[in-house]
């Protein structure tokens, strides 16, 4: 069976609906095969990440960054996962106020290290979080999910 880990740092209530639409998707219809764990990012686990099949990493975009919770994740299994996560996916689901560049370049740059593979574009949303925006995030967690039953 395949696993996915969802990491996340959610405090706002728009980044927690985001949140639940992507494990939403997870479970879409004819997606079988796949163990889903959301964790939160402070409370970091490197047999978690070398347990898992892909990743799937939710964050605020405070003053344009990661949040401190998931920089912390980041700094924590790091080590740890280097040479031995190469080539799993991940994607990401952002939201910020006025500017999500910097979170994802964030992103990029530590998962480029980790050798990890960009599976779906990242969902960033700028102010609100309507409709359309959750509708991404559900598309992404199945998208993500049915990514590794097709590679299982």
């Amino acid at each position: 069976m395949a696993r996915l880990l969802i990491v996340h740092h959610c405090p706002s209530p728009g980044t927690r609906a985001m949140l639940d639409a992507v494990v939403d998707g997870t479970a879409a219809e004819g997606i079988e095969g796949v163990a889903v764990e959301v964790v939160d990012a402070l409370a970091p686990s490197v047999e978690a990440v070398l347990a898992a099949d892909g990743y799937l990493l939710g964050t605020p975009a405070n003053l344009g960054y990661i949040s401190g919770a998931l920089k912390h994740w980041f700094d924590s299994i790091y080590n740890g996962a280097l040479g031995l996560t190469a080539r799993r996916p991940f994607g990401a689901f952002l939201h910020g106020h006025t500017d999500t560049g910097g979170a994802e370049l964030a992103i990029d740059t530590i998962t480029t290290g980790l050798e990890w593979r960009k599976a779906q574009p990242f969902v960033s949303v700028l102010g609100e979080v309507g409709e359309a925006e959750l509708t991404a995030c559900w598309e992404l967690g199945a998208a993500l999910a049915a990514g590794l039953t097709a590679s299982d």
